[in-house]
């Protein structure tokens, strides 16, 4: 008879928890959007990518031709403020197929290989240099010694070679990028780790009985993350301009999947005679890869509480 009143007070006590996440959550986002507001070219950068993220992810909606189907016979046509046609207001590459189109699926292409390869880049270095700088041992020095080693080669040369490998796709190409990718985040999150793990507050935690596990999850890492979200954000554009740089090369995606670098490439042979087909790819590319390198910096000033301790 008593079971049930316990009951009724243990889900009152967490949904009164949850609640009070949900507005910390709340009251953090809005201070973060409105410090966002005193760095315009982060804002504008941020609303870039979000237009990019809504086209890749509604792309299917929002155009009405066939991004892979072409026909020979609307080959080049030209932009509409060339005289084009507004069916196809980018014009046509060469096998006569809508160039917007194949853009905002290229869009999606670029986007998704970009958060894949550092969502999984970023998994892997934190959770391998979170183990060898707060643990050390043989542990740190082998993987110190092999992020070294990945390092002494160029992370294009090396994507180049890890896709003449195992030959072009999808997955292929994120176990190229995140082959050598996670070193970043490991030599960033194994520094933080050495020098936090030695603070007055992590001996407090040790001295009451706290596991490891538990320090390194709710005293360390809370405390490093922000660096690990900044240097994200700006891998990310990296990441897309080396998917970009493989297809172009055609080590990337199929020729059947639109592709931003494989359509620059695409439109090499006939640029004095449809200039757009290379140019407009090549400037999406631009566009989206400046916009997350100023929104990764402006992160970096509102989240890194040094540069604010400095300022």
């Amino acid at each position: 008879m008593e079971i049930t009143p316990k009951i009724q007070t243990t889900l009152q006590d967490q949904i009164y928890i949850w609640r009070i996440r949900l507005e910390l959550w709340w009251h953090n986002f809005r201070n973060f959007l409105q410090e966002l507001r005193s760095h315009p070219l982060a804002m504008i950068g941020g609303i870039v990518i979000v237009l990019y993220v809504f086209s890749a992810v509604f792309a299917d909606q929002i155009t009405v031709h066939n991004p892979i189907q072409g026909n020979l016979r609307l080959r080049h046509i030209a932009p509409v403020w060339q005289g084009g046609d507004w069916t196809y207001p980018l014009g046509t590459d060469s096998q006569g197929r809508d160039l917007l189109t194949r853009m905002i699926y290229g869009a999606r292409v670029s986007l998704s290989i970009g958060f894949l390869s550092v969502g999984i880049t970023v998994l892997v270095g934190v959770l391998l240099g979170t183990t060898a700088g707060y643990f050390g041992g043989r542990f740190d020095s082998i993987f110190s010694r092999l992020a070294d080693l990945l390092l002494a080669f160029p992370f294009l040369i090396f994507a180049i070679g890890v896709m003449a490998f195992l030959g072009p796709g999808f997955t292929n190409l994120i176990l190229a990028l995140t082959f050598k990718g996670w070193v970043e985040f490991f030599r960033l999150v194994r520094g933080e780790m050495l020098a936090e793990k030695t603070k007055e507050y992590v001996e407090a935690a040790r001295v009451t009985g706290q596991s490891h596990l538990v320090i390194i999850m709710k005293e360390i890492l809370p405390n490093i993350i922000q660096s690990v979200f900044v240097l994200g954000t700006l891998r990310m554009g990296y990441m897309i301009i080396t998917e970009a740089s493989l297809s172009f090369l055609g080590l990337g995606l199929p020729p059947n999947i639109p592709a931003w670098g494989s359509m620059v490439a695409a439109g090499r042979d006939s640029m004095l005679v449809a200039w757009w087909v290379s140019t407009l790819p090549g400037l999406a590319i631009l566009f989206l890869v400046m916009a997350i390198n100023v929104f990764g910096e402006g992160l970096r000033d509102i989240l890194d509480p040094r540069l604010k301790l400095d300022g």
